[in-house]
């Protein structure tokens, strides 16, 4: 719920834990269901948490730029 004197940021703990998420998915070979959902994440979060929209924008280029996948 957004509004006057809410913080309508998803807590640093829960985008960690989404992009580690997206980072097995990935893993495990579906690349494109993780780029698309990290797409999702970024277009949510543009206005709200330019930081983290960020962290899923890495994340999408990463997957993206042909590079064989190798998670952290």
């Amino acid at each position: 719920m957004t509004g006057p004197g809410t913080d309508a940021r998803p807590p640093a703990d829960l985008v960690g834990l989404l992009l580690s998420s997206l980072e097995k998915l990935a893993a495990a070979g579906e690349v494109d269901a993780a780029c698309r959902l990290a797409g999702q994440a970024c277009a949510l979060l543009r206005h709200e948490d330019p930081r983290a929209t960020q962290r899923f924008n890495v994340l999408l280029h990463r997957l993206t730029l042909g590079a064989p996948y190798r998670p952290r």
